[in-house]
């Protein structure tokens, strides 16, 4: 009997979708009261204007990882060529990469090294082993069910043959998602940012504006979330970190009339890209959805074919209710990409997995960390290598 054959009649535990959604309904009450979330924004606002000037905002935070002014790099062999400086950046990445999915990765080798312990061949026991940890590593019952179903056609009769086997049918499972939307033929290109509350919505937006600025693009970004208290503010420091154009109203005012304006906005000065950012809410509240579905009707109004890209910001340390957010927000929407923040903060980061195979929207980014540079655009192989 599996794995999960045998845990699936035990007590039954609080579901996970509603024990989530408990905790996002606390953090939408916390957000109420006027406080400022730490995955963010790393300040706290006192409400004075000075604060919100560039000479009291850090943009770079140091990296452990790169040497300081006192501790110099050791000098090169003098036969080593350097390697070019795209490669260097691309080595870098990979590296604190790899250092923000430890816990991750510690997870999964343990458990391979408990599943093989003493193991020649590959028997019921091993199998049983191997559905386990990857079920509580968050890839999710059917994903697992399916790559151990190709594992077992595979026929392989040498444990060390398995982890190259699975690293090989995740990438297969990675690298089969849709093409992710381009921006080229739209000018300016507008993206409607959506997601439950506390997942990092306005940390995203700021690092996602940070990468298009600092690739020559022009950016404004829309503070749509008029009803949480410092939501504005909080954004308003994001986009001078980012160098971007700010478009906001008053509390309470509607958002549909700040992302109608924000739109005019960017065409009249000339903007590439136009992020609109929007109030946290929880998938299962009807009313709340019917105001996102308002807002991207009105932007349409202002602009022929946008909102161009529609994307969920989602929280991997929820686990597999993250699954269920993007199924709904994707019912009432229709979403084109998908962001996975704080991939640092959890041992299962096999989500990304389970969402990659689950849902048929691409994963476009992934976030590692708080620092602006610590969102990425999503490398199937690059993962996989961090991973294992």
């Amino acid at each position: 009997m599996s794995w999960f054959k045998k845990n699936k009649n035990k007590k039954e535990k609080p579901a996970p979708e509603a024990a989530a959604e408990q905790s996002l309904a606390e953090q939408s009450l916390s957000d109420e009261a006027g406080a400022p979330q730490p995955q963010e924004i790393e300040h706290t606002l006192s409400g004075k204007a000075d604060r919100l000037q560039p000479r009291e905002i850090t943009v770079e935070e140091t990296d452990p990882e790169q040497p300081t002014a006192a501790d110099p790099p050791p000098a090169p062999a003098m036969d080593a060529e350097p390697l070019p400086a795209a490669e260097q950046k691309k080595a870098g990445y990979f590296k604190r990469l790899r250092k923000r999915l430890s816990r991750t990765r510690h997870s999964l080798s343990s458990g391979f090294d408990r599943a093989f312990a003493g193991k020649k061949k590959i028997d019921a026991e091993v199998l049983e082993e191997l559905e386990e940890l990857l079920i509580t590593s968050d890839i999710g019952v059917q994903t697992t069910m399916a790559l151990l179903e190709r594992l077992s056609k595979t026929k392989v009769a040498q444990v060390s043959e398995v982890k190259q086997i699975l690293k090989d049918e995740i990438l297969s499972i990675l690298g089969s998602q849709p093409p992710v939307p381009q921006d080229a033929q739209n000018k300016p290109h507008v993206i409607l940012v959506v997601g439950v509350n506390g997942v990092g919505k306005t940390t995203t937006i700021g690092k996602i504006a940070a990468s298009a600025n600092a690739s020559g693009k022009k950016v404004l970004i829309a503070a749509a979330d008029t009803f949480r208290a410092a939501a504005i503010e909080q954004l308003a420091i994001w986009a001078q970190r980012a160098d971007a154009e700010f478009v906001k109203h008053g509390a309470n005012a509607d958002p549909a009339a700040v992302a109608f304006d924000a739109v005019a906005a960017a065409s009249a000065r000339g903007c590439d890209i136009v992020l609109i950012d929007t109030a946290g809410r929880l998938h299962t509240k009807t009313n709340l959805m019917e105001e996102l579905k308002k807002i991207k009707r009105t932007i349409s109004k202002q602009l022929e074919g946008a909102p161009h890209e529609i994307l969920l910001i989602l929280d991997a340390t929820t686990g597999q209710n993250a699954l269920s957010q993007a199924k709904l927000f994707d019912e009432a929407l229709g979403l084109t990409g998908l962001a996975l923040t704080k991939l640092d903060g959890t041992a299962k980061g096999g989500i990304v997995i389970s969402i990659c195979s689950s849902l048929n929207i691409p994963l476009q980014y992934i976030g590692v960390g708080e620092k602006i540079d610590d969102l990425r655009l999503f490398d199937a192989e690059q993962f996989i290598e961090a991973l294992f």
